[in-house]
């Protein structure tokens, strides 16, 4: 796999100071932080995902009360045997 060269001085020391915290190698320390961010990340977007998919259709369901009993959305009612407009 590749290899990640960080040149961030911050970053380092932030990354020394969590790996002590946790007692573990300064890799370790950040794959557990990456880890859990991506984890997070993936997870919120599930849960904006699902949201939309609920006003969607609640939309939906809004305007399907708005269409009068009867009316179909092929518009067969529109047209003839042939196809050609009544």
């Amino acid at each position: 796999m590749g290899q990640l060269n960080i040149k961030d001085e911050t970053l380092i020391a932030e990354a020394k100071e969590l790996a002590a915290l946790l007692g573990t190698s300064t890799t370790a320390a950040l794959r557990e932080a990456v880890h859990t961010r991506l984890e997070r990340e993936k997870a919120g977007r599930d849960e904006r995902g699902q949201g939309m998919v609920e006003q969607i259709m609640a939309i939906a369901e809004r305007a399907s009360k708005l269409v009068p009993p009867g009316v179909t959305s092929d518009h067969r009612d529109m047209y003839d045997a042939n196809g050609l407009p009544k």
